[in-house]
């Protein structure tokens, strides 16, 4: 291995560190508890280290966000393919988006909520953010219905799971009633 190859790998571990230490930090004790100086602290780098990776905590919460729609699509993906027919990998796919949400608020935000500096629904958008919407896509599309456009059939489908999951952790919606949510939105909207 080449001192080129070693020190490119050694700042791409660097890079992973940071965004899970942001990470870690976020869903522990909220964004604000992430700066770059505590940060540099918690992983034994200097801030202008942390700097020469992410140009601020924007960047870090960019970077956290395109991770976490990775994990998003994947995590959609694995539970609609595990459902047997449309209405149920539509109800499959529902319960691992607010399951997601649920689990993973910080990230959630990172995606969804903060600015990251990142570009959505446009050409320059980044692959992960892409690719969680095609995953969305993929079940939804099928259950559109006749004239429907599967891609706003999509984004009205998502921003529904968006405030149920929104709504429900600012305390908004009763959380005890999430499987009934999943029921009316799925036996509604979907043409099966």
């Amino acid at each position: 291995m080449s001192v080129q190859e070693r020190k490119q790998r050694e700042r791409a571990e660097r890079e992973r560190l940071i965004v899970a230490r942001a990470r870690e930090l976020a869903e522990q004790q909220g964004w604000e508890a992430v700066t770059t100086r505590r940060l540099a602290e918690s992983i034994e780098y200097s801030q202008p280290v942390l700097y020469s990776h992410f140009r601020g905590k924007r960047e870090i919460i960019g970077a956290v966000a395109l991770q976490g729609a990775t994990e998003l699509a994947a995590a959609v993906r694995a539970a609609a393919s595990d459902a047997n027919g449309p209405r149920e990998r539509v109800a499959a796919l529902a319960r691992a988006y607010l399951d997601f949400a649920e689990r993973h608020p910080a990230v959630y935000d990172a995606i969804f909520q903060l600015d990251g500096g990142l570009a959505y629904a446009q050409e320059d958008t980044p692959e992960p953010l892409k690719d969680a919407f095609a995953a969305l896509l993929e079940c939804l599309g099928e259950v559109a219905g006749d004239g429907v456009h599967p891609g706003l059939f999509t984004e009205t489908f998502w921003a529904s799971l968006h405030g149920l999951a929104t709504l429900t952790r600012a305390g908004r919606l009763p959380p005890g009633d999430t499987g009934p949510r999943v029921e009316l939105l799925v036996n509604r909207l979907t043409v099966v």
